[in-house]
């Protein structure tokens, strides 16, 4: 079995899969960025590592300037993205050797993120082929699996709106969708199919692997996620990377414990640079801190800030997921990437929002819609508006009420959804690939489920009965 994740935050999903399939006895071949490699064995684990370039491998990368940048830049910015990234993995050693060996697999699982050409491991090891989406369902995860997908309630993942969208929301977010569906598969799928022939010889084009996936797993959950229809090879997992608490360090749980008026937990994620923040919007934010009475803790790589109150704390890495399940936790103030947004339901906390690029500003857009978070702008966050956005969401209660009724909901499973993954798989397996779960969309093309050539047809049709 093999899978490939990208980034920290998309590691942490896929170790959760990777380590309980090795300890449920199979065995795992895991093609692994360098710095993700376990420091120690595991049994039934077997890492094959890539090298990261130089510049991406302290993570430096500024990603808010991608914030400044239009829906459409973004677009072609994550499909330059899938060239470049296919290419490296493709052409790395280890690689090229894993190909060139007798190893044989049964099963191939992909992260869903820019790796589209590496459907080419499924047709090479003749193995089923299980796709695992970090953020739920998108354009980029429906039409691969013959899902059905709709504007006019389902935003586009690069877009800031929820799926309760206007007229003019409907209209860019169906235009966004025409476009950068158009884009994928007339010009980035193409490029992918070449560094894919390239490396892999010989077989079928994308056009035809792209659709041969056996299973797909959400990391979404209705607790999260607005509700959408799903075929049934399309299985929510939401949650499956979330663990029970764990005692927090003795000064921390001292920290919070002595926090009576409450505490807030402030962080931009694993991606994101305090560095690269606006000397602005930092001291903006500072300055509201400065006036609470709660104590604060800042995910932050430096030790000490200019102007830090006394209530705030800095720590270059704190453990997330057990601090938000500290009674005295109020407030959790956060990029809105979904790991954090499924955790702050989790923990029942409501959120701020900061949104910066991906999915964020939908993410966000959502908590305000569902009533249990707020967002601010980046590019025009004042202390007016971050201060605003920190009260309102400290001082009515609804915002808490909203967050804990849908933890409630994220509770209220039949099983644990790492063990419903878990199950799904291992139904893969023992059914052949269970091709009895896929839709007759997919044996259709791309314009042929969104019934392109009939509308086009009719077009032509009355233009011509019209002359």
């Amino acid at each position: 079995m093999v899978i490939r994740i990208n980034y920290q935050h998309h590691q942490q999903l896929g170790n959760k899969i990777l380590y309980e399939l090795a300890g449920r006895g199979h065995q795992v071949t895991a093609i692994i960025s360098a710095p993700f490699v376990p420091k120690t064995s595991i049994k039934n684990y077997k890492p094959v590592k890539f090298e990261l370039p130089d510049y991406l491998k302290d993570n430096n990368l500024d990603f808010y300037k991608v914030h400044e940048s239009g829906v459409l830049s973004k677009m072609y910015l994550i499909d330059a993205m899938r060239v470049f990234f296919t290419e490296m993995v493709f052409n790395q050693t280890t690689v090229q050797e894993l190909l060139k060996s007798n190893e044989r697999f049964d099963m191939v699982i992909l992260e869903q993120y820019i790796n589209e050409a590496f459907k080419g491991f499924c047709y090479h090891y003749k193995a089923h082929g299980v796709v695992v989406s970090t953020i739920g369902t998108s354009r980029w995860t429906d039409i691969q699996m013959g899902n059905p997908i709709s504007p006019a309630y389902v935003p586009d993942d690069l877009l800031s709106y929820s799926s309760n969208m206007n007229f003019y929301q409907r209209l860019i977010n169906s235009l966004t969708f025409l476009l950068g569906t158009l884009h994928f598969f007339l010009s980035t799928l193409p490029k992918l199919n070449e560094i894919m022939q390239k490396y892999i010889p010989g077989a079928p084009h994308l056009n035809e692997l792209y659709y041969n996936s056996s299973l797909m797993l959400l990391n979404s959950h209705t607790s999260i996620n607005p509700a959408v229809p799903l075929v049934p090879n399309m299985v929510e997992i939401g949650g499956f990377h979330v663990s029970s608490p764990k005692q927090l360090p003795k000064d921390l749980q001292e920290y919070l414990d002595e926090a009576k008026d409450g505490a807030i937990y402030f962080s931009m994620g694993s991606n994101l640079k305090g560095k690269y923040m606006n000397e602005d919007v930092r001291n903006a934010i500072l300055k509201v801190f400065s006036k609470l009475k709660h104590k604060v803790l800042w995910k932050w790589e430096a030790d000490v800030l200019p102007n830090q109150p006394k209530n705030v704390r800095l720590g270059k890495w704190f453990p997330q997921q057990d601090i938000l399940a500290h009674p005295n936790i109020k407030l959790f103030i956060t990029h809105g990437g979904y790991l954090s947004t499924t955790e702050a339901i989790y923990h029942g906390v409501p959120i701020v929002g900061i949104p910066i690029f991906g999915d964020q500003e939908m993410n966000v857009a959502t908590a305000e819609i569902d009533g249990y978070g707020k967002g601010v702008s980046y590019k025009t966050l004042t202390e007016e508006s971050f201060g605003n956005a920190v009260h309102e969401v400290l001082r009515n209660p609804k915002y808490s009420e909203n967050v804990k009724r849908r933890s409630v909901i994220m509770h209220d499973q039949p099983m644990k959804p790492l063990d419903k993954a878990m199950y799904w798989i291992e139904y893969v397996l023992r059914h052949n690939g269970a091709p009895h779960l896929r839709t007759a969309a997919l044996n259709l093309r791309w314009f042929q489920v969104l019934c392109l050539d009939v509308i086009l047809f009719t077009a032509i049709t009355n233009y011509f009965c019209c002359l």
